[in-house]
């Protein structure tokens, strides 16, 4: 893969390379509800001590309470795509990859929010807010804000033990951001050699196969086996291969007829939903007890983010309300633990109406808080910190 000698990259702003993929998004809405929704049943769980599982079937506890962690490895392999892909078609190549745009671009994007986040935690640990304060048998607040700030809280946590809610969702931040750091400078390494792409694919490759490994075999701290860097590289190895076959297809081939592209599409699906549904086959334990679940898992959401991009599929009307919590999954992410915490504890005060009218307006608050967030901060923030490219 050549460098491009004139880059892409507009010098006046940097606007986003590619625009909006529906289907991206649906599979990032789904995936933050997933979450949302398995961290409300761990507060209430562990503080209120009412167990979801209880009082419903199991058939709608499963889907709908036990995914969050799935949804994150969704998010790894969109992660992987997106970025791969919006910076092909910014700077022509990924041999032609400037770090220094590439890196004020994810700056601007996270960094915002992310230290807005850890100061309103600092207050509230400073003030003793019940379920934000960080136990000092664990470990203290400049420990804890370094962890966040170096990208390595994932680490902290499975030394130490899991942080209160709010601090412990940055550790998939950890994670995209050893990504992010790593990324650029691999591509200027090795894709301007002349047999390069050979060695960058046989390396992502690497990563798919430790996934697995990483995530069972070569650790018995199952916080780390959760939260290890190698066990989500896999996701967005397969994410950065993703956006490479997609690159190619629509550059230079555009082969396939639309039914192969449905059919791609439908194996995706068929494979994300076996992983999130989990049918109680004697196969499936083997599969989850070997790791190969998230990589499964991966893999299918891949062939989602491939057929519909390539397709461009518009989202439907029905999908709509989904396809908007992916827009803000960054938003609601990072904010979703204020309303969970509070939410649950003000249940566990006045044990006033159905507990599933709160389970519902725990989750859909979270999309005007998210909203506000993005709307008044960080995507004003973002606008501005991108401005203008470097000349150079």
């Amino acid at each position: 893969m050549a460098p491009v000698k004139n880059s892409v990259v507009n010098p006046v702003a940097l606007k986003p390379a590619v625009p909006r993929l529906d289907g991206v998004d649906v599979l990032r809405g789904l995936s933050i509800l997933a979450v949302v929704l398995l961290h409300i049943r761990l507060r209430l769980l562990f503080v209120a001590k009412i167990n979801l599982r209880a009082a419903m079937p199991y058939w709608v506890f499963h889907p709908l309470f036990t995914n969050g962690d799935y949804g994150v490895t969704v998010f790894f392999a969109v992660s992987g795509s997106l970025i791969a892909l919006t910076s092909l078609r910014r700077f022509g190549s990924l041999a032609a990859m400037r770090p220094r745009v590439f890196y004020r671009i994810r700056f601007a994007r996270i960094a915002p929010l992310l230290l807005l986040i850890l100061a309103v935690l600092s207050v509230l640990h400073l003030v003793h807010a019940d379920g934000f304060r960080i136990s000092a048998k664990m470990t203290t607040l400049p420990r804890a804000l370094l962890a966040a700030l170096t990208f390595h809280l994932n680490w902290l946590e499975a030394v130490h033990g899991y942080l209160p809610a709010n601090w412990d969702v940055l550790w998939s931040l950890s994670v995209e951001e050893m990504f992010y750091l790593f990324f650029p400078l691999v591509c200027v390494v090795l894709l301007r050699w002349k047999r390069g792409i050979g060695v960058f694919v046989v390396l992502l490759a690497a990563f798919v196969v430790m996934g697995p490994f990483a995530r069972t075999a070569w650790t018995t701290n199952e916080i780390w086996q959760e939260k290890t860097y190698l066990g989500g590289m896999d996701g967005i190895a397969l994410g950065v291969l993703t956006a490479l076959l997609t690159d190619v297809y629509l550059r230079r081939s555009k082969t396939l007829r639309a039914a192969w592209l449905w059919a791609i599409q439908g194996v995706g699906v068929a494979m994300v939903a076996l992983i999130l549904f989990w049918p109680r086959w004697h196969w499936m334990h083997g599969l989850g007890k070997s790791g190969l679940d998230c990589t499964v898992l991966a893999l299918g959401a891949c062939l989602v983010i491939f057929a519909t991009t390539v397709r461009g599929t518009a989202g439907r009307l029905w999908t709509a309300p989904v396809r908007w919590f992916g827009r803000h999954s960054y938003e609601v992410y990072m904010t979703h633990e204020f309303l969970v915490v509070w939410g649950t504890a003000l249940y566990v005060r006045w044990h006033r109406g159905p507990l599933a009218l709160w389970v519902v307006g725990i989750l859909l608050l979270s999309a005007p808080l998210g909203w506000a967030v993005a709307r008044c901060f960080s995507e004003p923030m973002n606008r501005r910190l991108r401005g203008a490219a470097p000349a150079r």
